[in-house]
């Protein structure tokens, strides 16, 4: 049986680099996505961690980074720290990003969920994502996404 994924498409009115570097990027980070950043040199093949932005030491999301074509695909392996170890709690995260009629198409693809992860995301990568192209529209992400999050909320 095979495990479930969650698909989000938003449409962005920037460039696809400025896309790229909003998912890189710990000073835009950490405004719209609960006050963390995601660190990593970005190679194909390098550690990366989602890890609070004024405490580097708690870290929420830990990976792999399994192809990174900047500025349109970046495919990431995802788990808890806790979870890196055991295969059964190793999502993957694909990142494509497409110049479509002047904008940016976004399309995230999290697959090989297990329950728990699943319903995490779903709820997580609407807010975070929104308030992403927020922040790349107007210059201010969403305050429900500037705080940090405990529990999911």
């Amino acid at each position: 049986m095979s495990k479930p994924e969650f698909v989000y498409v938003i449409y962005i009115q920037a460039p696809c680099e400025k896309v790229w570097d909003a998912l890189l990027d710990p000073e835009m980070t950490k405004d719209y996505w609960g006050r963390k950043r995601n660190r990593s040199d970005w190679s194909k093949g390098a550690t990366w961690q989602h890890e609070d932005y004024d405490d580097p030491s708690e870290v929420a999301i830990a990976g792999t980074v399994i192809e990174s074509e900047r500025p349109h695909r970046l495919v990431l392996s995802w788990a808890r720290p806790a979870n890196a170890g055991d295969p059964d709690k190793v999502s993957r995260v694909t990142f494509m990003i497409e110049e479509q009629f002047g904008s940016t198409k976004l399309t995230v693809v999290h697959s090989e969920l297990d329950d728990e992860m699943l319903r995490g995301v779903s709820a997580g990568w609407p807010a975070i994502l929104s308030s992403m192209k927020t922040l790349l529209e107007t210059g201010a992400s969403m305050p429900m996404t500037r705080q940090r999050w405990k529990g999911g909320k």
